[in-house]
This record gives structure tokens, C-alpha cells and sequence, in this order.
């Protein structure tokens, strides 16, 4: 396993670090190039490290995913997750960064590293950086969780956590400090990496419409998540924004089989809905490549039995 300690903008650490009870960040690049960031798998940690002169380490959390995303979708999938208390103000302080304004009024392209659980130390517990850090190292750096400074490094950071579970509520980091050797674990997802994460998995096009316009996107839940349905990519479809609403109120469903099932209902009570019936029997048409990923054959029964009015 690895970690990666980023350089981090104090401003987005000074917002993201005083929301109540977060569950995610957004921790974006403001170039948005087309690389990946392939440096940590799902369930890696990723460590905050404000700029110079404060050298510490001061929070972190734990990678799911990496994208590019328009700026636009990205502060309607994290708000203030983003770092930045309002739209206008995320956009501001990504383009100082970038070094032009050209583009200030177009919805220009970020990198998002996705991140979960993320927790923050109080200013006595900082940690000081590794010291072969180096002062020019501009992004990051990665650390091997087997090898020194790496052991080191970690193991402070999971004594925090482990000694202050207000940092990390769930505690599930508690089996990895205990247990010796870390392990990987597959991050809980919050809302916003739900919609993206799902967003991604389908290709960006809707399941049933094979709508590519990503504004008119949207990732719908199979169970409700208020109804204990999991921000997980198997109980999730991304829909064109209609159809994610007439899948909600149960006048289309999708089988286990995967094939769309349009209601009676919906010509019965609307006396129209044409366009929509000519997707019945039709299996989706995007699926994510990952077989985990699939819609999951037991929550569509669900929405099958529980929601679609047949």
C-alpha cells in the first residue's frame, strides 16, 4: 500500500476543514489535463500538507476515484466540499491558480481527486513533513506504507485517529492500527462521489436513452438512500433527468434481466408518454465495463416490487 501527502491550498483546507460532520472533498487540479492520477488505488489515504512555510501535515482522507469534470458539475456534485463557500468564489480561486482568466466565464475543465472520509487535526497535532520532503516538490509525494519514512508516517497519523474518533467517526481505520499491516479498504461513498463515480461507470451516457449531454445526466439511485439504499455504483443508473424522475416515481423500472419496463400507468394518467414506450422490453443500453459495478439484481427487484406501479 501507499500514501500520497499533497500540497494543499490553505484556503480550500481552511473551508473543507470547518463543515460539520463532511463526508467527502473534492480535492481538484486546477489544470484539468487529461492525465490520471494513478498514484493510489480505492482506499489508499491521502494526506493534506499546507503550502510552505507551514511544512505539517494536518488531515487527509481516503482516494475512490479520479476524474475531469466541468467546473460547473463539480460544484453541483460538492458545494462547498469544493473548498470554497460559493460557485463564484471556487472559480476565482482555480483560475488564480491557473494563471489566466481567459476562460473565467467558460465552464473549463478540473481534475477531481475524490476523496472520503476525510479528517482534520487540531493545530497541536499537525504533523511535521517527512524530512527527505523536499522544498521544491510542488504537488505531492507518494510513501510506501512497507518502508520507512513511510511505517513512520502512518503510524502517527493513525494514532490520531485512533486516540480522537471525532476525527473519524466510523472508526473502521481502528483494525488496520491495531492489527499491524495496513489493509486496503474500499471507501463508503458520499453523495457527490456517488453521482460522478456513477456518472463515469456509465460512460457518461444515460442507461436507457443513450443521452450524452452531461448537464441533462443524472445518477439515480436503484434504492433510495433514505430508504437505506447504498451510495454504491451497483444501486445506482445514469439517467437523462426525465427518465431519472419517472424511474423514481415508479413509471419505469429496469429488471434484473436489465431490460426497461415502462408503466401502463403513465398513458393511463397522462394520457401521452409515447416517446417513453418505445424503450419497453429494450435491455440498457450502457452498463458499467465493471461486472461490481452492475445494477445489482436484488435491488432491482426491489424497485420492481416496491416503486414501479406495473
Amino acid at each position: 500500500m501507499k500514501l500520497w501527502v499533497g500540497v494543499t491550498d490553505n484556503d480550500w483546507f481552511d473551508v473543507v476543514s470547518h463543515i460539520p460532520n463532511i463526508d467527502e472533498v473534492n480535492f481538484w487540479q486546477p489544470g484539468g489535463r487529461a492525465s490520471t492520477f494513478k498514484i493510489l488505488q480505492p482506499g489508499e489515504p491521502f494526506l493534506f500538507k499546507l503550502h510552505s512555510p507551514l511544512n505539517f501535515i494536518v488531515g487527509g482522507g481516503f482516494f475512490a476515484h479520479w476524474t475531469r469534470l466541468p467546473i460547473s458539475l463539480a460544484w453541483e456534485a460538492f458545494g462547498e466540499k469544493n473548498g470554497a463557500h460559493s460557485f463564484e468564489e471556487m472559480r476565482n480561486l482555480i483560475i488564480s491558480h491557473r494563471g489566466t482568466d481567459k476562460d473565467r466565464f467558460d465552464d473549463f475543465y478540473i481534475g477531481c481527486i475524490l476523496l472520503e472520509q476525510p479528517f482534520f487535526f487540531d493545530r497541536s497535532d499537525w504533523i511535521p513533513v517527512p524530512s527527505d520532503w523536499k522544498a521544491g516538490i510542488r504537488q505531492g509525494k507518494h510513501y510506501d506504507l512497507q518502508t520507512e519514512p513511510g511505517i513512520s508516517l502512518w503510524e502517527q497519523v493513525r494514532a490520531l485517529l485512533v486516540g480522537k474518533p471525532s476525527y473519524f467517526p466510523e472508526t473502521r481505520i481502528e483494525d488496520t492500527a491495531r492489527y499491524g499491516a495496513p489493509t486496503l479498504v474500499k471507501p463508503r461513498l458520499g453523495q457527490g462521489s456517488f453521482r460522478i463515480l456513477v456518472t463515469d461507470a456509465y460512460g457518461r451516457a444515460c442507461a436507457i436513452t443513450e443521452e450524452h449531454t452531461l448537464p441533462a445526466l443524472e445518477a439515480a439511485h436503484i434504492k433510495p438512500f433514505n430508504l437505506e439504499g447504498p451510495n454504491a455504483v451497483y444501486n445506482g443508473l445514469l439517467l437523462r433527468s426525465d427518465v431519472h424522475r419517472l424511474f423514481d416515481k415508479g413509471y419505469i423500472t429496469v429488471t434484473p434481466e436489465l431490460r426497461i419496463e415502462v408503466s401502463r400507468r403513465l398513458r393511463e394518467e397522462y394520457a401521452n408518454g409515447r416517446y417513453y414506450y418505445p424503450f419497453h422490453g429494450q435491455r440498457l443500453h450502457h452498463v458499467p465495463m465493471n461486472p461490481a459495478d452492475r445494477p445489482s439484481g436484488e435491488l432491482l427487484t426491489w424497485h420492481n416490487g416496491s416503486i414501479f406501479r406495473g
